[in-house]
């Protein structure tokens, strides 16, 4: 089975300026995984629509998916429709398939403010928003999702049947309290020389309890993660205290 990859654009000035601190990154990648579809970019892009669709074009060239978060509210400011309709050199509509679901949803207090979410490329498909009802849309490979943490997630569980499977990737983390990163970085780096199907990767903490490293060891091949996970924690025992 072979690899399967995704990218994450993630829209908005909010999130550039730093007023609103991304999840949606993190929520995507661990919903993926067990899929077999590994995240292997992602971007910020500001609410400008040209820059929006470059990004886009870029990222859905390279990779088997990709996920848009943000920007398609009902405000002047949501334009992310707009932008993938660019990206694709597509007209954008108002979906009729969208427009009933708002219609349905908010009866006679649709406006046309609430009327600009089932604005959308020609030709998208209607991902369902069991959380608020306003829909995402995808084209082609690239889904387009809410900016709303929990309505991003809800809208996930439509997305997953669409989605085509990859070999899964499995990971071991070993926590090696009183082990500094320049200790093992030459052992580390004859460890991934030898084992170049799995990744290797040495991330250090700090805190009240003191210092040490995190070792992740992330590989389809379970046999060779748990050869490369034993050498790790023999590594961690010969140059700290014992690893937890």
């Amino acid at each position: 089975m072979e690899a399967v990859t995704a990218a994450v654009l993630l829209i908005g000035d909010e999130l550039l300026s730093g007023r609103t601190q991304d999840t949606n990154l993190r929520t995507l990648a661990l919903f993926l995984a067990p899929l077999g579809i590994e995240v292997r970019e992602a971007r910020v892009a500001p609410d400008i629509e040209p820059e929006i669709a470059a990004a886009l074009n870029a990222l859905r060239a390279r990779y088997d998916y990709v996920f848009t978060t943000g920007g398609i509210g009902p405000t002047h400011d949501d334009k992310t429709a707009d932008a993938i309709a660019l990206a694709f050199e597509r007209p954008i509509e108002i979906n009729p398939e969208a427009r009933a679901v708002l219609e349905g949803h908010y009866g006679a207090a649709l406006n046309e403010a609430r009327l600009r979410m089932a604005r959308m490329p020609a030709g998208a498909q209607l991902i369902a928003n069991p959380v608020s009802k306003a829909p995402g849309f995808q084209v082609e490979n690239v889904f387009v999702l809410a900016g709303v943490p929990s309505i991003m997630r809800g809208m996930l569980e439509d997305v997953a049947p669409r989605l085509r499977r990859g070999v899964e990737v499995h990971s071991r983390t070993l926590r090696a309290p009183g082990l500094r990163e320049g200790e093992v970085g030459q052992a580390l780096g004859a460890l991934q020389a030898a084992h170049p199907e799995v990744s290797i990767g040495s991330y250090p903490w700090f805190g009240a309890d003191g210092y040490g490293v995190h070792l992740v060891a992330r590989s389809a091949n379970l046999e060779a993660l748990d050869r490369v996970a034993a050498a790790l924690i023999q590594l961690a025992a010969e140059h700290a205290t014992p690893p937890t």
